[in-house]
């Protein structure tokens, strides 16, 4: 397992994991992204981006992270979220950003809520933007120097692989769709002359 940048190839599978995921990016740019890939298989297991608000006073914001179900709970996001990190620390951000509700599985990487009142402009008019779709967002801010990787997610990132087939949907067949091989069709390739 292993995270890249995002490539113009990505694209369908990043706007159609959006879309499954229920995430909404409005300004999306793939360039933007990160995917979590397993190295042997080059399944796509996971993304996220950074996004840079370009504002009187320019911030970045981690944002639009999604795992794919058969590969949550082993790390991918953790390690998602530590590339985006290092991406904005590339873009010279000592500080990023994250507005969401779901605040404890951000603050274990040592993001810390902010009281709106004490957010820079920018990242204000951004937390009221994100509360319009989620009203209990929260803003949240990580010093680089701050985050830290908590060993477990570490370890089981080193070791990831899909939820077994037997927890997949099965595989569909001609007679899912109406189709029964024994009646004659002209589009058949089992009929005689």
């Amino acid at each position: 397992m292993y995270v890249r940048d995002a490539k113009n190839r990505d694209e369908v599978w990043l706007l159609d994991s959006l879309e499954e995921l229920g995430l909404d990016d409005g300004s999306f740019r793939s360039r933007d992204y990160v995917i979590a890939l397993d190295e042997e298989s080059g399944e796509k297991a996971g993304f996220g981006r950074i996004r840079v608000h370009k504002t009187d006073e320019p911030f970045c914001e981690v944002t639009c992270v999604g795992v794919s179900e058969r590969w949550r709970g082993q790390g991918v996001g953790a390690h998602v979220v530590e590339r985006l990190v290092d991406r904005a620390a590339a873009e010279a951000f000592d500080t990023v950003y994250g507005f969401t509700s779901d605040h404890g599985y951000c603050a274990q990487f040592g993001f810390e809520p902010v009281d709106a009142e004490d957010l820079p402009a920018g990242p204000r008019t951004r937390l009221d933007g994100v509360r319009g779709d989620d009203a209990d967002a929260i803003a949240l801010r990580l010093d680089r120097e701050a985050f830290s990787m908590p060993e477990r997610l570490r370890e089981r990132f080193k070791v990831a692989a899909p939820a077994s087939a037997g927890d997949a949907d099965p595989e569909l067949t001609a007679e899912d769709f109406g189709y029964d091989e024994e009646t004659p069709t002209k589009y058949s390739t089992n009929l005689r002359r």
